[in-house]
């Protein structure tokens, strides 16, 4: 698979980026499939301010890009993610300045599930508290078997709400709350046993187990992915009676869609459908 490879330039204000490495580093291939990686090794690609801004303004480009797939958000390093930046949030404690970071880090995250395409975390070290939420937060996510989860911030003395938000709609309730009220990490095979992740690799069969989930997902038509997506999370907020009316407004308008009506004629006259095909 050939990858052209781009970064995420460093931002006029220096507070914002390093100005010496970009903290999100960022590639496509020629399928429209964008890797995200957190770069931030040294730190254990530790949320800074930095990388939520940066995390976000590639979210919002990547939704206006049509020519978008998937999206895989990744790392370097050992560690996937450790969750907030302690040392820079313990350098200026304030409320106004709390709220406003976890106002930040809670837009980024929204908009993860705001995009049109698909996101697949791969996760190839340990995830904790933030960066366990960044996981509950995609779509997908393939893990190494090597790779730990934990929601650790009462163990500071700090509960873990948002990452609470992302976790409580992942797995069941009292699994969720035993992870945010004892800070304990789970093994891989225990995040895929009660549905934080999809699916579990040893270390050097992840990429492979990775692209056979974005293989998939890049083979159906774009209209009919993203409408999913955008529907599947508005009816899990709804009744069941509200989610039955929003399901037949969507799939009626997915009906109408070139690719569907192509899709259902090519199963009636068994064939491959041909995507791309106009009446």
């Amino acid at each position: 698979m050939k990858i052209a490879s781009i970064s995420v330039e460093p931002a006029s204000d220096p507070k914002a980026f390093d100005a010496k490495e970009p903290v999100v580093l960022r590639s496509q291939d020629m399928r429209g499939v964008i890797t995200l990686r957190l770069n931030r090794p040294q730190a254990f690609n530790a949320l800074s301010e930095a990388m939520l801004l940066a995390l976000q303004r590639e979210f919002e480009a990547i939704a206006e890009d049509e020519s978008v797939r998937v999206v895989v958000l990744a790392a370097e390093g050992k560690a996937f993610c450790a969750g907030h930046d302690l040392k820079e949030m313990r350098a200026a404690p304030s409320l106004d300045y709390y709220q406003r970071l976890f106002t930040q880090c809670a837009e980024m995250m929204l908009g993860i599930q705001r995009l049109p395409v698909p996101v697949i975390a791969r996760v190839q070290g340990i995830a904790t508290a933030a960066g366990c939420q960044l996981v509950a937060m995609c779509d997908l996510a393939v893990a190494s078997s090597t790779a730990k989860f934990a929601v650790s911030g009462v163990n500071l003395g700090l509960f873990c709400s948002a990452p609470g938000v992302a976790l409580s709609r992942n797995i069941l309730r009292k699994a969720a709350f035993e992870m945010l009220v004892t800070g304990e990490f789970i093994t891989a095979e225990k995040a895929k046993e009660r549905g934080l992740i999809n699916r579990v690799a040893e270390p050097e069969q992840l990429d492979s187990e990775l692209e056979k989930l974005v293989t998939a997902i890049v083979a159906k038509p774009r209209v009919a992915v993203a409408t999913g997506k955008q529907f599947f999370y508005k009816q899990a907020e709804l009744g069941i009676a509200a989610a039955y009316e929003a399901a037949s407004q969507s799939m009626a308008c997915n009906m109408m869609d070139d690719d569907a009506l192509e899709g259902v004629q090519a199963f009636i006259d068994k064939r491959p459908p041909q995507w791309g095909h106009k009446e």
